[in-house]
């Protein structure tokens, strides 16, 4: 089975520290191919990123094809993309936030998501409602820029360890989902500093992305996920314009 990891950013790293993850939790046999954006921010941080994020994802799960895989993850917390990718795609597409919000309703009745800064859990908030996981889930900000995880001098962890702590304490937080793929690496530490399921999206995915090929299963090309229609498109997007109709 192969599983395409694409990080619709453009900070190479990033892809490595998913990567690692990724690899971490898959199967045999499983061969993890990390890709990383080759146009728009080097983080995703609100609407504004996100938007100008999803050409380059797009272009990376274009020209992947030949080589085939059999899903696709899309490696930031915010689902940038990922109503257009899997519109575009003929395997399943997962997201971190949906798979991470869903494998913690497994775990626990009440969770919190703790992501970067706060216009990030605005968007991270009207995800969880989308996906209807409201009821059960609060999310916080820790105000911590996404590249700052990267950077051990930054203090970033500590600050999300005291975020953690206020969720366990305020919230009623059974379990803590991450809310950034940037802090994939920190599952395991934080889950055995604080005794409670911390979920990461960027495993989760790779775990449901696993279960979707293995059963056979990938996303309906029938209504809104049926693939674009062929038109012209004009200006720098031309390149994106779907040659035929699909679906």
């Amino acid at each position: 089975m192969r599983i395409l990891l694409v990080n619709p950013n453009t900070t190479a790293s990033m892809t490595e520290k998913a990567a690692i993850a990724a690899r971490a939790v898959a199967a045999a046999g499983t061969d993890i191919i990390p890709a990383t954006s080759r146009m728009g921010p080097a983080s995703i941080e609100g609407h504004y990123d996100g938007a100008l994020a999803i050409p380059g994802l797009l272009s990376e799960l274009r020209e992947r094809v030949a080589a085939g895989y059999d899903a696709a993850v899309v490696a930031c917390f915010d689902d940038t993309g990922l109503e257009a990718a899997r519109s575009f795609a003929d395997v399943p597409v997962l997201g971190l936030c949906e798979s991470a919000i869903a494998t913690a309703g497994f775990l626990a009745q009440r969770f919190t998501v703790v992501t970067t800064l706060e216009r990030s859990r605005v968007l991270i908030e009207n995800l969880v409602r989308r996906y209807g996981m409201g009821e059960r889930a609060k999310v916080r900000a820790s105000d911590i820029p996404v590249l700052e995880l990267d950077d051990p001098a930054s203090g970033a962890i500590a600050t999300l360890r005291a975020e953690i702590e206020r969720a366990l304490r305020e919230d009623g937080a059974e379990a803590i989902v991450l809310g950034c793929a940037g802090m994939t690496d920190l599952a395991r530490e934080l889950q055995a500093i604080y005794g409670v399921p911390v979920v990461d999206g960027v495993t989760a995915a790779v775990k449901q992305a696993e279960a979707l090929v293995s059963l056979g299963l990938s996303t309906s090309k029938r209504g809104s996920y049926a693939s674009p229609l062929a038109k012209p498109f004009v200006g720098a997007m031309s390149g994106f314009a779907p040659m035929r109709a699909v679906g």
